[in-house]
């Protein structure tokens, strides 16, 4: 079958978007799938368009659907369009509507859709190949923070939560998508030595980095599905994460290591709690390890194929 591929997220981006792409074009492809991946769909002859982003592919979608209108139509819900973009941009439920089959990234996404679209839904949770495995540092405890500076992703709550905390070290990887963010970091920087950011890494260096920590915080105000989570189960590091439908989908309701949104004091607590109690750590390493399996490649692959063959009542075809 030929696959057209929509990401809005061009070949130079480092960001989740544009690994999801990659990956799943690899899957498609090792299925025996020609796969074309491209920023906007150029009008090429396609059997499928499998478009992330409901809004920002918006035009491709369209444009495939009045080309093609017995072709199927297969939409990736990103974070901003579930939580979002789908309440306020008509172009985006315009997206829903067209769509043969909506991808989300955790099954808590599909209570955000109309009850009508559900039935339209395949959850595909993103995995790592990663090899790499958990290896902190010895000498303090480390914590990581992955995701490009923007307001969706709460950025600095960790720059706020160093007041309450004590000797760790913070690494913080993304590029400045937001300038005022950027500068805001750079002076957490001079005010204060736990913290370093480093700005936007290559994606095997940022991987590196998050082996070499004793834990993750990923403090968004939205996720679809954090790839990065992924990732950090994959190598076995704790994840502490705000407790948004995003993360709560991928890590579960019972998962220990939620801090409220936005809340710098709880954080803190959880950072402090991860450093000092032994058993709680250990408990959170317990998880992770059950939580590997869903982040394997080939769950995600299979998951991929299967969403590809669903009907909109959710049978195989």
């Amino acid at each position: 079958m030929r696959i057209a591929l929509v990401t809005p997220a061009g070949a130079r981006a480092r960001n989740g978007n544009r690994h999801t792409a990659l990956r799943w074009a690899a899957f498609l492809r090792a299925a025996g799938h020609r796969v074309a991946v491209s920023t906007q769909w150029p009008g090429s002859d396609a059997d499928l368009l499998l478009a992330l982003h409901a809004r920002r592919s918006y035009d491709s979608i369209r444009r495939f659907a009045a080309s093609y209108p017995q072709r199927r139509l297969l939409v990736a819900l990103t974070g901003t369009d579930i939580y979002r973009d789908i309440r306020i941009s008509s172009e985006a439920r315009e997206s829903l509507a067209l769509a043969h089959r909506l991808i989300t990234l955790q099954p808590m996404a599909a209570a955000e859709l109309p009850a009508p679209l559900r039935r339209k839904v395949s959850v595909v949770v993103q995995s790592s190949a990663t090899t790499l495995r958990q290896d902190p540092v010895a000498r303090q405890f480390r914590v990581c923070v992955i995701g490009h500076l923007r307001e969706e992703k709460d950025p600095l709550r960790i720059v706020a939560a160093l007041p309450h905390l004590g000797a760790i070290q913070v690494i913080h990887l993304g590029a400045a998508l937001d300038e005022a963010l950027g500068r805001q970091a750079l002076a957490a920087m001079q005010r204060d030595s736990r913290y370093r950011w480093l700005g936007g890494v290559p994606h095997g260096r940022a991987l590196a980095w998050l082996a070499s920590s004793h834990a993750m915080v990923i403090s968004s105000r939205m996720e679809g599905g954090a790839n990065v989570v992924c990732e950090a189960l994959r190598m076995g590091v704790p994840v502490l994460a705000s407790r948004i439908p995003g993360n709560v989908g991928l890590l579960g309701k019972s998962y220990p290591a939620y801090f409220a949104v936005e809340d710098e004091r709880d954080l803190a607590g959880l950072i402090h709690r991860a450093v000092t109690d032994k058993r709680f750590y250990a408990k959170l390493k317990r998880q992770v390890a059950r939580l590997r399996p869903m982040v394997a490649p080939r769950a995600e692959a299979r998951a991929l194929l299967d969403a590809l063959k669903a009907d909109p009542s959710g049978s195989k075809s």
